[in-house]
């Protein structure tokens, strides 16, 4: 029966472990909270969060499509109706309320471009803008103040963020500064980034220089050397010289595998030997499992031109180059090693300090990239003495998400 007093005690039993179900949730819930921290502590952690968020959108600096993911983070953080972020000559992004107000934006922040100072506009002066320039909107959209800041980079004015809201209080006046001035680091980093990028490319320009004037002449006399002589070969030395030549002065990208680079240097070696004959001795030992990491272009064909040049042109008979790429754990390493001239040290520090010019050019190039694309920490490591012969060794990445090949 129903009303039974076993289907009552059943009742209340499967009540009572709902009850206590939900407690222990709750309680758990409850626990998980508190592990946060305290109200100060979640309020930082979410203001860092919103603000690593929205960083990550500006790294390519002030542009559409940067701009309006980050202005939503930005909109959540200082709580305004509306955000807005402009560069210097239009509006990059709006997001929140009032969007017949942005047609109005540039003419509001004109004083605070040409100035450079944070302007606070309020509710009555943006509604009759709006109204004398014919926005078509209801009196509760436009009756909002705007907050305008200044983003500067160094001392350029480069947009402005702006904020809406019904008043604005002092505390929104300082928080869209702040906000402004956040936004103005993350595009100064973007713009050196961006200067890296070009002094990474002017660098390889040098290298591409300096392989011309003398790999060039020397090759094209070795190949008209075997014009009369062995045909056949002269023809294959021109179809490795002009891979080689086409590999160098390629125009795309900044990076390579450490296996075109490989087959860069195969060639160079090869063209080499033609003009030094028995005199250039090569053996290489390459680990299979680093032939895909990606390095920056011509990193490894200056070390061994260097090995060439300086160290076994100079030497009296036979000269040794070892070419060897481990893998090293989450590193790839390679060694150039050559059994040639060697160099003073002091001489050395010089050169890779930027304090002595001419030779080794490709030595302090190859340094600085590596230093600037991976830390002080990934330059070259360089071991020689007078007579001793030059040992360099380079230790770069295996995974490199931010780095095309």
């Amino acid at each position: 029966m129903p009303d039974s007093p076993l289907f009552i005690a059943a009742a209340i039993a499967v009540i009572a472990a709902a009850i206590a179900v939900v407690v222990a949730v709750g309680l758990k819930v409850l626990r998980s909270f508190r592990e946060l921290g305290t109200d100060a502590e979640r309020a930082t952690y979410k203001t860092l969060h919103t603000a690593s968020r929205a960083g990550q959108h500006l790294r390519t600096g002030l542009n559409p499509a940067g701009a309006a993911k980050a202005s939503r983070q930005l909109r959540s953080l200082l709580g305004c109706d509306a955000l807005a972020i402009t560069d210097s000559t239009g509006v990059l992004a709006w997001d929140g309320a009032g969007e017949e107000l942005k047609p109005l934006l540039m003419q509001l922040a004109a004083g605070v471009l040409d100035g450079g100072h944070t302007a606070v506009i309020p509710a009555g002066e943006v509604q009759e803008l709006a109204q004398g320039n014919g926005a078509v909107a209801t009196r509760a959209d436009v009756e909002r103040a705007a907050v305008i800041a200044p983003i500067r980079a160094g001392a350029r004015v480069v947009g402005v963020v702006a904020a809406f809201a019904p008043a604005a209080g002092a505390g929104l006046v300082r928080a869209t500064s702040e906000v402004a001035d956040w936004v103005a680091t993350q595009v100064e980093l973007a713009e050196l980034d961006a200067s890296r990028t070009l002094l990474m490319e002017a660098e390889v320009r040098a290298l591409r220089a300096q392989i011309s004037p003398h790999f060039i002449y020397n090759s094209l006399n070795a190949i008209a050397s075997f014009i009369n002589t062995d045909p056949v070969r002269a023809r294959e030395l021109v179809v490795e010289f002009a891979d080689f030549t086409r590999y160098s002065f390629r125009r795309h990208g900044d990076f390579t595998t450490l296996a075109e680079e490989l087959r860069c240097i195969d060639r160079y070696l090869l063209l080499e030997r033609a003009r030094f004959g028995d005199r250039v001795q090569v053996s290489l030992r390459i680990a299979p499992e680093v032939l895909s990491t990606v390095i920056p272009f011509l990193s490894l064909q200056p070390l061994v031109e260097n090995a060439v040049r300086h160290g076994l042109e100079a030497k009296e008979g036979p000269g040794h180059i070892s070419i060897t790429a481990n893998d090293s754990g989450a590193f790839a390493e390679v060694t150039i090693e050559d059994d040639g001239v060697g160099m003073d040290p002091e001489q050395l520090r010089a050169v890779l300090a930027g304090h002595s010019d001419g030779e080794h050019v490709g030595l302090r190039n190859v340094d600085a990239r590596l230093r600037q694309v991976y830390g002080d920490e990934h330059g070259l490591v360089i071991e020689t003495a007078p007579g001793e012969g030059t040992l360099i060794t380079m230790r770069v990445p295996k995974s490199q998400p931010r780095h095309d090949a």
